[in-house]
């Protein structure tokens, strides 16, 4: 099966609308994975941050009849589930939405769900919505989602963090969506010895990989134990893996346009020197990747 990769939200931490970020995108994380041809219940839609909205406004003006959507979140931090009060479908009769996600300790999903619209921070319940919504609970491990059989991995990252690999059921070239994740030494992480042994096994081959790109190798050494890598980082990780294209993503706050032209020109300068990945891109909203 074919497939699009169209990027909503490239963002990490907080939004950052403005001149300075009109290139590469002000909107906290969303990915829209769709099977070709569009429109025929094909999709799935990796994180909820602000990015969202604008991807929910459109499935109701495009889509013939009621929405389906299945959204697979890498975890609860609030920039990755920030857009999910203002998701267009959530709104109307007949919608369905299927959210998939891990736990946070002892803290289930969809309590943590409704805590972001409890009424102390937010006007509308969750209990309130006019669409049917599921909340699946996932752990590491395979699972189906819509037309992808999707394989997770824990991720080096505060609280429970997943990494994930799509893959056709029908038979296509895989993806991986690898976001919020120290690739670097820092941190105290439930991960074992042998975890980027593990993580390069989990990626080898894929077509796509989206990974962290959050720093600068400067910036990290202020940041390690934060959850994030460089893109240094991120284009090593793309070679040893055998990655085709990788998309640097989760963008620093503080990096404007200009910053980002100059990060993604050095990782393709590091990527050359080594002939790994073939192609190194940075996330820009609006940007699609066809498969």
């Amino acid at each position: 099966m074919a497939y699009t990769v169209t990027f909503w939200g490239t963002r990490g931490s907080i939004p950052t609308p403005g001149a300075h970020t009109a290139r590469y995108g002000g909107n906290t994380p969303c990915v829209a994975v769709e099977g070709t041809p569009a429109g025929e219940g094909q999709l799935v839609i990796l994180d909820a941050g602000t990015g969202i909205r604008a991807l929910g406004r459109e499935l109701v003006e495009d889509q013939n009849g009621a929405v389906r959507a299945e959204i697979l979140l890498s975890h609860a931090h609030w920039d990755h589930i920030q857009g999910l009060p203002h998701f267009k479908p959530f709104f109307a009769p007949g919608n369905a939405v299927r959210i998939w996600g891990s736990r946070q300790g002892t803290t289930s999903l969809e309590a943590i769900l409704r805590q972001q619209m409890d009424p102390a921070v937010f006007p509308v319940p969750l209990d309130a919505l006019s669409a049917k919504l599921t909340v699946q609970q996932v752990e590491p491990g395979e699972f189906t989602v819509g037309p992808f059989r999707v394989r997770s991995m824990p991720l080096r990252h505060p609280g429970t963090t997943l990494g994930y690999r799509l893959t056709p059921v029908a038979g296509g070239p895989s993806m991986a969506y690898v976001t919020d994740n120290e690739l670097g030494p820092g941190g105290h992480y439930n991960t074992g010895p042998a975890w980027r042994k593990e993580l390069v096994t989990f990626l080898r081959g894929v077509e796509l990989l989206i990974h962290d790109a959050m720093y600068t190798p400067e910036e990290l050494e202020e940041h390690r134990g934060w959850g994030h890598s460089t893109f240094e980082e991120a284009v090593a990780l793309a070679g040893d893996a055998g990655v085709k294209r990788l998309v640097l993503f989760h963008h620093e706050p503080e990096h404007g346009d200009e910053a980002i032209d100059a990060l993604l020109a050095a990782a393709r300068r590091q990527a050359r020197s080594k002939g790994l990945p073939a192609e190194v891109l940075a996330a820009q909203e609006g940007m699609t990747l066809t498969l």
